[in-house]
């Protein structure tokens, strides 16, 4: 009998007290129920997108603080300029107020995907064992991830480096709907993603990745804030590169800086497509701006000297302004708000911030 009753006892979340789950969303948290299991016993940032007078309904039982774009323009002042608005780049604003070591964001069209046995996956906690052990960026071994149960590094793979390096990112996938652009949306409207590959791999030192920001989850001490998802929405002339432009600059800094990026399980099952049409409203420019950005990243160096996010980030800026303000104009004020984004971050994670940030429930 005392068995069982111990058995019932649902064991304690893992870094129950050390992460937050930041949200962007417009509507009601409706899908917040299917994740209760996995999400209840955490604490929940949601950021507020378009009208702030819009009344954002969260289900009963959740521990949560909301921010619409009043609360940020209150918080940040004339730095709110930095917050995108009217685009899902708004999460990154959830990020500068978390108070806590990791970040796990997910969009509200993402719902609970099962694995090939039926079985319920709790995407959060395979993002926490990514990021707990070790990544591999710096010698590529080929049976995944070695620090897995029922795995290990290779024959040839050098006893020095077994190691490993921290990890600072981990980037889930989706079954159903995957992360298409514009152009092959259009090309395979009905296509699905129904492969369940249980894998996680290091992405190698010196190679981009297109990072996703609907199933994300990273240290927030080791890379928060290199995790700026730049100006995108209202007002600017591209959308859809926010979580892009993020990866592409916390990939070069976690390879100056030594840290390890994964990507692989946890899969979501993402539900909807949005409109291609719109989407290539949003991207068309970013479409071909990109075929330079990317070299740009590609190529980009940091100094020694450079030996803090925030450094590595401002040094980031300076380049942006100086080989990308040629591509458009745009580069210019995109640069001008990565060093703000520095500016805000920094103010508001000064020792004794924390007092004006406090929104409550709403």
């Amino acid at each position: 009998m005392a068995s069982a009753e111990a058995s019932s006892i649902a064991p304690t979340p893992l870094l129950k007290d050390e992460l937050d789950i930041v949200i962007p969303t417009i509507r009601n948290l409706d899908f917040l129920e299917m994740w209760r299991p996995f999400f209840q016993p955490y604490h929940l940032i949601i950021v507020q997108d378009g009208d702030p007078s819009k009344v954002i309904k969260v289900p009963e039982g959740f521990d949560y603080e909301l921010y619409n774009r009043n609360d940020i323009n209150r918080i940040l002042g004339p730095k709110a300029s930095c917050i995108s608005f009217k685009d899902s780049a708004c999460r990154c604003f959830g990020y500068m107020v978390s108070k806590k070591k990791y970040i796990y964001t997910i969009d509200d069209d993402c719902f609970v995907a099962k694995d090939p046995s039926g079985k319920s996956i709790n995407a959060l906690e395979q993002h926490i064992k990514n990021l707990l052990c070790p990544s591999t960026p710096h010698f590529f071994n080929t049976l995944y991830d070695p620090y897995r149960e029922g795995a290990d590094f290779v024959r040839g793979y050098p006893f020095s480096l077994r190691e490993g390096a921290k990890t600072a990112v981990s980037h889930g996938l989706w079954l159903n709907i995957p992360d298409y652009d514009a152009p092959t949306q259009l090309v395979k409207p009905r296509e699905r993603n129904t492969r369940y590959v249980d894998m996680v791999l290091t992405i190698p030192k010196g190679t981009l990745f297109p990072m996703c920001g609907m199933n994300l989850a990273f240290d927030r001490e080791l890379i928060g804030p290199a995790m700026y998802f730049g100006l995108m929405g209202d007002g600017q002339p591209i959308g859809r590169y926010d979580d892009m432009w993020a990866g592409w600059c916390v990939k070069v800094i976690c390879d100056h800086l030594g840290l390890g990026v994964k990507t692989g399980l946890p899969y979501i099952w993402h539900s909807k497509a949005s409109n291609p049409f719109v989407n290539l409203k949003k991207e068309y420019k970013g479409i071909f701006w990109q075929e330079e950005i990317i070299p740009f990243f590609q190529s980009a160096v940091l100094p020694k000297e450079c030996t803090s996010v925030q450094q590595c980030y401002l040094e980031l800026s300076k380049q942006v302004k100086e080989k990308l303000s040629k591509v458009d104009p745009y580069f210019d004020k995109l640069a001008d708000a990565m060093v703000t984004w520095i500016d805000a971050w920094d103010e508001l994670n000064a020792e004794g911030a924390s007092a004006q940030l406090s929104n409550g429930k709403a």
